[in-house]
């Protein structure tokens, strides 16, 4: 059991690359409190039982999902991404092809999602208070190591 562990947003450093993009979106992109989330798309396995009781597991080989960016509605890279959103969509030679990386430095964990491609423009409000953008981009492959991979 490790003790005086610490977590930190400051340690999260996420790269976006791919056609007319190289950008930043951990800390220091003006990331919302929420920061950035990535989640699986589906379950990696299936249980089915039998009438006898018994039970068969299926190994699933996706590794697809979905990669969630919530920035401030004044953080400059919402600019970036919306003119690499709006490059990118006019062929689809330039679709899918943005490769994300997170790397939060103080756990060692190490996050690469490719064939990247926007799921649409964030939502727009405009209101008392400046709020959230929040970029989703679906993912082909993510793989990764929590507390390993330096």
């Amino acid at each position: 059991m490790t003790t005086g562990a610490t977590y930190s947003f400051l340690d999260v450093s996420c790269s976006l690359v791919g056609p007319g993009i190289a950008t930043t979106l951990g800390n220091e992109a003006g990331s919302a409190e929420e920061g950035i989330s990535i989640e699986l798309q589906a379950d990696k396995n299936t249980m089915t039982t039998g009438a006898d009781g018994g039970y068969m597991h299926s190994l699933h080989a996706a590794n697809a999902g979905t990669v969630t960016v919530r920035l401030l509605k004044t953080s400059p890279q919402n600019q970036i991404l919306m003119a690499a959103y709006n490059a990118q969509r006019i062929s689809s030679s330039l679709w899918g092809k943005n490769v994300i990386t997170l790397i939060q430095s103080n756990a060692d964990d190490a996050i690469v999602c490719t064939g990247c491609a926007f799921v649409r423009q964030p939502n727009l409000e405009y209101a008392t208070d400046g709020g959230t953008n929040t970029w989703t981009f679906h993912s082909g492959k993510i793989t990764g190591l929590l507390g390993a991979y330096s």
